[in-house]
Formats: structure tokens, C-alpha cells, sequence
């Protein structure tokens, strides 16, 4: 009998001890949300910006297409560290189902732009507050490497919009490096290793 005890006694604490480790972190509860708005947020762009790209193609716009096309595989990037550090906390979430409206390209790259300040100046800087806050490491590190990563997104994209306003597309790039662990993105060469998560240069996705 006492042996019994002991053994279920045992299996309680295992049970309890892996419950903790695979569920997350008591207080979370906020950031379990910002994490899932942040995959809405993300799946949608990545869709939304490979949408612009081939209108932009259309359109005769061929370099701000690669541009689009970089900041898309960025944000797809982006989308999957997000839904993974949901899932380390013991979470899932179901299919994205994206909803945009294609236009012209100079419309697109306006659209971009709002999109990408919105992230740059209150959905992260949130979304990160939060993080900490809760002490959530791993949505800390993801959310981290988009914010990053979008104030470069926006900068390349308001660029874009005036070099096409003044007609002078063939001056933007003709090749565009993604970094696949933080979507750091780079017009033209990238330096030795990333910026922002120190991923070596020869592991980047090249588009052009």
C-alpha cells in the first residue's frame, strides 16, 4: 500500500512538472493574444505585399515587385517565429484567411507604408511592453525581430513611393536578401552576417 502511494504520489508531480513546462507561463494570457493577432497581422501582409508584387509586374514596375516580394517572404518569415513561440506556450491557432484590396502600385506601396507605421509605432512597441511585462521570452524575441524588421520595411517602402513619383524606378534594387531567422531585409548585398539576429550571410534568401 505505502509503495502505491508513493508511485501515484510520483506520477502526480511528473504530470504537474510536465503541465508546466508545456503550458504557458501563469499571466501570459495578454501576450498569448498579442501573438495571435500578430500571425493575423503578418500572414495578411505576406499575402497582401505577394498580391502587390504582381500587380506591380503588371504595371511595368518590375524592381518595386522584387521589393514587395522580399518584404512578403520577410513577413511570412515573421508569421511563422510568431506562431511557433504560440505553440512553445502550449497554444495553437487555426488557419489565417487573409483580406486586402489590390490597386495601383503607387496606392499598394501607400497602403505598405500606413501598414508598416502602424507596427513601428504602436502595434509592437505594444505588443512588447506586454511581452516583458509577462516575462514571455520567446514572444519577446519574435515580436522583437519583426519591429525591427518593419522600420526598415517602411523606409524601403516610402523610398520606393518617391523614386516612382519621380519616375525614377530603375534607380531601386535589383536584388533584395532576406535573413530566414529574423526577416531582416536588405536592398542589395547584406553584410557578413544579420543585423539584427547575427545569421550569417550565406544562409540569406536572394531575391532578384
Amino acid at each position: 500500500m505505502k509503495r502505491n502511494f508513493l508511485f501515484a504520489v510520483m506520477v502526480s508531480f511528473l504530470t504537474m512538472t510536465f503541465m508546466s513546462y508545456a503550458s504557458a507561463p501563469k499571466g501570459s494570457e495578454a501576450t498569448i493574444k498579442d501573438l495571435k493577432a500578430a500571425i493575423t497581422g503578418e500572414s495578411t501582409a505576406s499575402a497582401k505585399y505577394a498580391a502587390y508584387a504582381k500587380k506591380a509586374k503588371e504595371e511595368g514596375y518590375a524592381k518595386v515587385a522584387l521589393l514587395f516580394e522580399a518584404a512578403s517572404k520577410s513577413e511570412s518569415i515573421h508569421a511563422g517565429n510568431h506562431r511557433a513561440a504560440l505553440e512553445q506556450l502550449g497554444e495553437t491557432m487555426g488557419k489565417v484567411t487573409p483580406k486586402y484590396e489590390v490597386k495601383s502600385t503607387k496606392e499598394n506601396l501607400k497602403d505598405a507604408i500606413k501598414g508598416e507605421s502602424y507596427e513601428v509605432a504602436t502595434m509592437y512597441p505594444g505588443f512588447i511592453k506586454t511581452a516583458n511585462d509577462n516575462k514571455v521570452n520567446i514572444a519577446l524575441i519574435s515580436f522583437n525581430y519583426a519591429f525591427q524588421t518593419e522600420k526598415k520595411h517602411k523606409v524601403l517602402y516610402q523610398h520606393a513611393l518617391d523614386v516612382l513619383n519621380a519616375g525614377k524606378e530603375n534607380t531601386l534594387a535589383s536584388k533584395y536578401m532576406v535573413c530566414p531567422t529574423c526577416g531582416n531585409t536588405y536592398d542589395g548585398e547584406a553584410p557578413n552576417r544579420c543585423g539584427i539576429s547575427m545569421k550569417p550571410k550565406d544562409r540569406f534568401i536572394t531575391i532578384e
